[in-house]
């Protein structure tokens, strides 16, 4: 995808990590903002990258997993996804959220999308893929997850990003990218 080359405005003067855990570090920055006054900006840097995938079955049926999310104290539905460690193929990371939160092994993968999240406060970086060709195995979710899954027709979850019933931002993203796609713009 390619990006307008503009030059950075902003120019950093120090930078400190204020928290750092093996999932994000906490920095703070002493900048020059663009209009030239002095100031502070803080950046969340991830130490994975977010991947999501819509998996599709040959009766165009989907699966949600539904947790418990801490930061937001409530229950959400979300496609399946989770981190990838930066520096390792995407892909890799996608296949093995899928089967660890679902327990579905894909024969095809297709790229939909990449996002940006939080851009003004972090660098979270989001790829996200669709899933077909799919086999049964067993999930293997993580000791932090307590998951519901729901099998359900594509369109009834792309229904619940349009209606807000899904709220994060990658599924509803996800969804709303297929939707488009799927109606040809």
């Amino acid at each position: 995808m390619s990006r307008d080359n503009e030059t950075n405005p902003w120019k950093c003067i120090s930078r400190s990590t204020s928290y750092d855990n093996p999932w994000i570090r906490v920095e703070h920055h002493e900048v020059i903002n663009p209009n030239g006054g002095a100031g502070i900006y803080g950046k969340v840097h991830f130490k994975n990258m977010a991947i999501g995938i819509i998996p599709v079955d040959h009766q165009d049926h989907t699966w949600l997993v539904g947790q418990y999310r801490y930061p937001l104290d409530s229950f959400s539905w979300e496609i399946p996804e989770g981190g990838g460690p930066l520096g390792i193929d995407p892909l890799i990371s996608a296949q093995r959220e899928l089967e660890e939160e679902c327990g579905l092994v894909a024969e095809h993968w297709e790229f939909l999308m990449e996002m940006h999240l939080s851009n003004s406060v972090s660098d979270e970086h989001a790829l996200i893929y669709c899933a077909s060709g799919l086999k049964e195995t067993k999930a293997f979710p993580e000791e932090t997850e307590q998951l519901q899954i729901k099998r359900l027709p594509v369109d009834e979850a792309i229904e619940m990003a349009l209606n807000g019933e899904i709220t994060d931002s990658i599924s509803v993203a996800a969804l709303q990218r297929l939707y488009i796609k799927r109606k040809g713009f």
